[in-house]
């Protein structure tokens, strides 16, 4: 089901929505480029939500422009481990609506 090669058919989507694609591709590109935040933690963020979200397209989208922008494989797996702790704490706190 997961297959990078999906990504191809962004086109025949853009196609089909054309006014909403070019929307979501500038808002895209405005929300991960160099701001108060700089780059690398934007990637950093979005690599975390992928491992929450678990969205492989993202992970190896993200993982490749995180590098570009000098993330480390360090900060890769802290990400990895911040992720799981609030995947983790969402469970148990979750866990007080259950007592």
């Amino acid at each position: 089901m997961y297959d990078m090669k999906h990504l191809n058919k962004l086109g025949d989507l853009g196609k089909n929505a054309e006014i909403a694609m070019k929307a979501f591709q500038e808002f895209d590109k405005v929300a991960l480029e160099d701001g108060a935040i700089p780059k690398k933690y934007k990637e950093l963020i979005a690599i975390a939500v992928a491992l929450t979200t678990q969205c492989p397209y993202c992970l190896e989208i993200h993982e490749k422009k995180a590098e570009d922008a000098g993330a480390t494989k360090e900060e890769l797996a802290e990400v990895t481990f911040i992720s799981a702790a609030l995947r983790a704490g969402a469970a148990v706190v979750h866990g007080t609506h259950i007592m």
